[in-house]
């Protein structure tokens, strides 16, 4: 059966995405720091009867990077890398006259650094795969000037960019930078604590990411909402 490494799978839309491909067959590697939430993340989705390790720790740390991979090789391979975990640089998000250059710093290092890295790592493997493919979360964030969500912007569009050039440089993969819309998340909580309004839940985003396994259309960056619509 097919492999995914999951980053920041526990809860939210990286837990949807891990399910769906569990109800489908897949084996899955998945991390995320707080290991009580991972595992039991690791046995809801074991009952679909796949096989799940699951990894606490943290992305921008070489070594658990490799053990992610490591563990995805011992499941039989890499078929699919995504990277979901991110950081927002300051919770709640402020204006960028008084954003933290550290918290810039830890959101760039989870966000772009740390993607890379996994990338980097998962390559040899991804290139044996029948349909190796790359999905990067990114956000309207990363292409839209919204007060307060510069640093976190910032992030996602370097992690857009280099989405975008990993596609051009291994044409025998699928990169996909994939921009899932408002969510009723914990990391959204986090960034806007103030923000009431009524949100979709994350397993809705998740037809638009299938569509893209399902379709294999060329890398490059697509809106979930288009995707749920039938538009690319």
């Amino acid at each position: 059966m097919p492999v995914a490494i999951i980053t920041g799978a526990s809860k939210g839309l990286g837990r949807a995405l891990a399910e769906a491909l569990a109800a489908r067959g897949w084996d899955l590697v998945l991390d995320a720091r707080t290991p009580e939430v991972l595992k039991g993340t690791a046995v809801a989705l074991e009952a679909y009867g796949t096989r799940v390790t699951a990894l606490p720790g943290d992305v921008t740390d070489a070594g658990h990077r490799a053990a992610l991979v490591a563990a995805a090789r011992r499941l039989g391979g890499v078929d699919l890398l995504v990277s979901n975990a991110s950081a927002l640089g300051a919770e709640p998000l402020v204006r960028l006259e008084a954003l933290p250059l550290e918290g810039l710093r830890r959101a760039l290092e989870v966000n772009v650094v740390a993607a890379l890295g996994l990338v980097q790592e998962a390559l040899p493997s991804l290139r044996e795969a029948p349909a190796g493919a790359v999905l990067t979360v990114s956000s309207d964030a990363a292409a839209e000037a919204y007060e307060t969500w510069g640093g976190y912007g910032a992030s996602k569009a370097a992690l857009d960019q280099l989405a975008a050039v990993l596609g051009a440089e291994e044409p025998g993969l699928r990169v996909w930078a994939v921009d899932p819309g408002d969510m009723a998340t914990d990391l959204y909580a986090a960034a806007v604590p103030d923000d009431d309004d009524p949100r979709p839940d994350p397993a809705r985003v998740v037809p638009a990411l299938l569509r893209l396994l399902d379709e294999r259309p060329a890398g490059g960056r697509y809106a979930a909402p288009a995707l749920l619509e039938g538009r690319r």
